[in-house]
C-alpha cells in the first residue's frame, strides 16, 4: 500500500479550510489545517508532503511564511502552492521567486485545486527519485553522480577524475573483486595505454583520501581490487 500523502492547508478562512480538507481527503490525502501563518510555523512541517498556503492572512503573510519555510533545511524541500485573491503578475512572480511550486488565484474550483495538487506531487516525486538515483553511498561515504563530488559524513573530499571514477566503480560493484582488466576498461578509454602501475597508484591515493573507508578497498595479488562490505 502506497504511503498516504499529508497536506497542510493554511488559510484564515475556516470555511474554506474545511471545504479543501474534505475534498482532498476524499481524494485519499491526509489533511491538517492551520488558520494563521503563526500556527503553521508552530507545526512539525517536515511531516507534510505539500502545503496549500494563502497569501493574504491576518498577522504574518503567506509570502513571509513561505520565506521562513524555505530558509530551514529540514523544510525547504516541501512544495508550496499559493492560494490567493491577489492575481497580479508581480504577486505571482514574487511568490514563485520565494520558491513556490504553483500559484492559484481565488476564486478557484475544487477540481482545479485537486488537479494542481496532484501535478505538483507528481513533479516532486519524480524529482526526488531522480535525486536519489544520482547518489551512491556506503555508510557515511557518498558520491553524487550529477555533481561529480564525493563526501564523507557531509565533508567534501577532493578526488581526481580517475580516482572518482574508480570509487564509483568500486561502490557499484561492492562485494566483488574486480580484475585489473575490468577496472582498466571501465575507467580508461580503449585508445589509452595504461600500465598496471597506473591503476595501483590511483587506488593507493584513493585509499588515503577516503580515510577510514580506505580499509574497505582490498587487494587480491595477481588479480585486482574490490570494495569489501
Amino acid at each position: 500500500m502506497a504511503d498516504i500523502k499529508k497536506i497542510l492547508v493554511v488559510d484564515d478562512e475556516e470555511s474554506l479550510c474545511e471545504i479543501l480538507q474534505f475534498n482532498l481527503e476524499v481524494e485519499g490525502y491526509s489533511v491538517d489545517v492551520a488558520y494563521s501563518g503563526e500556527a503553521a510555523l508552530g507545526l512539525p512541517l517536515e511531516k507534510y508532503s505539500l502545503i496549500l498556503l494563502d497569501v493574504m492572512m491576518g498577522g504574518i503573510s503567506g509570502f513571509k511564511v513561505a520565506f521562513k519555510i524555505k530558509q530551514k533545511p529540514e523544510w525547504s524541500h516541501i512544495p508550496i502552492i499559493f492560494c490567493t485573491a491577489k492575481d497580479t503578475e508581480d504577486d505571482t512572480v514574487a511568490g514563485l521567486n520565494i520558491g513556490a511550486d504553483d500559484y492559484i488565484s481565488k476564486p478557484f474550483s475544487i477540481r482545479e485545486v485537486v488537479a494542481r495538487v496532484k501535478s505538483v506531487l507528481r513533479r516532486t516525486e519524480a524529482k526526488k527519485e531522480k535525486t536519489e538515483d544520482s547518489i551512491l553511498s556506503f555508510e557515511g561515504l557518498e558520491v553524487n553522480l550529477l555533481k561529480h563530488t564525493c563526501s564523507i559524513d557531509g565533508e567534501d573530499i577532493k578526488l581526481t577524475k580517475k580516482e572518482l571514477e574508480i570509487l564509483i566503480l568500486f561502490i557499484k560493484k561492492k562485494g566483488r573483486i574486480l580484475a585489473r582488466e575490468e577496472i582498466l576498461h571501465s575507467v580508461w578509454s580503449d585508445d589509452v595505454i595504461v600500465l598496471d602501475r597506473t591503476i595501483d597508484v590511483n587506488v593507493t591515493r584513493l585509499r588515503k583520501k577516503i580515510g577510514k573507508y580506505g580499509k574497505n578497498i582490498i587487494t587480491r595479488l595477481g588479480y585486482g581490487y574490490g570494495f569489501e562490505i
